[in-house]
């Protein structure tokens, strides 16, 4: 009995031993994971700066109170986006641990950012850098300009004073915005595709991903995400048609579009080509993640009906 009740101790201790160091490895990696998401907010938070900033520094002759108000700008976009990805818990950022959906959208912006602040840079500052750049707009913009095209109507958007060389300027501007809009839109529906986004397991956090929609609010669940769904596409489709109609429509209340502004420029034709490929991602996004619930849906029916089958 004595060597039964010493072999029991034993066990007991090994046992105690295991699930003490089971708690402590979880622990640890409990930490290194509130680490990683700081430093990914952190990392998040600088882009989001560089990209604010971008063309204030590129620029030249951009003034002083020009470049104030973009450095606070700046900062809350940089602590809007810290607070929001080092939270646990879902804020305002959609699709946030479905990567790439948001690093594709960020990526296309920054990049429109960029190579249009390259292009109005070069107007002043010529580098082989702005000059390829401004060449390579420049053939977009001939490809892309036709009659009821959106490059055109951004076109017609332009003052009726408007010189040769600011058009010449919008139609490089417009042609190549649109075009990584329209490349970004492409990669987005190749990685669908071939990666099996948002997750290869099939699992998908509605609460994480979707902060906005709310899935208890009333009716299917299905039905409202497609029907979300088509709304983002609808708009997405119509946005690069509308919003220079809009602008034609308020510039007999508020004036026509500034093309003396290089920034103001730059973000206004940046948001006319980035916010419909957006809505289009959006919209694509969340049909497919109504598919992935449908799919869940019939595949627990139908083993709930094997299992009735087999009682």
């Amino acid at each position: 009995m004595g060597k039964i009740e010493a072999v029991g101790h034993i066990w007991q201790d090994q046992n105690g031993k295991r699930e003490r160091h089971r708690i402590a490895l979880d622990q640890f990696e409990g930490k290194w994971a509130v680490i990683y998401r700081i430093l990914g907010a952190i990392v998040r938070a600088v882009l989001v700066v560089m990209l604010i900033t971008t063309p204030s520094v590129l620029l030249p002759n951009v003034s002083a109170d020009g470049a104030q108000i973009v450095a606070l700008v700046a900062l809350f976009g940089a602590a809007l986006t810290f607070f929001e990805y080092v939270s646990a818990y879902p804020g305002l950022v959609e699709f946030r641990d479905a990567p790439p959906f948001n690093r594709v959208r960020f990526g296309s912006l920054f990049l429109t950012v960029l190579l249009l602040t390259l292009i109005f840079r070069g107007t002043t500052e010529p580098t082989i850098a702005t000059d390829f750049v401004t060449s390579v707009g420049a053939l977009i913009g001939y490809v892309l300009d036709f009659p009821y095209s959106p490059v055109r109507l951004m076109l017609l958007a332009l003052p009726e004073g408007a010189s040769l060389s600011e058009i010449e300027m919008m139609r490089e501007a417009a042609g190549l915005s649109y075009l990584i809009s329209l490349v970004a839109l492409s990669v987005f529906v190749i990685i669908l595709r071939l990666g099996h986004w948002p997750s290869k397991s099939g699992s998908f956090n509605v609460w994480i991903n979707l902060p906005t929609f709310d899935p208890t609010a009333g009716g299917d669940v299905i039905a409202r995400l497609k029907r979300d769904a088509r709304i983002n596409i609808v708009i997405g489709f119509l946005l690069p048609f509308l919003i220079p109609a809009v602008i034609q429509s308020a510039s007999n209340l508020f004036g026509g579009l500034s093309v003396t502004n290089d920034q103001s420029l730059i973000w206004t034709v940046t948001a006319w080509a980035f916010l419909p490929s957006s809505l289009f991602m959006r919209g694509i996004a969340m049909e497919r993640v109504a598919s992935m619930i449908a799919e869940k849906r019939r595949q627990t029916y139908a083993k709930a009906d094997f299992d009735h089958q087999l009682v």
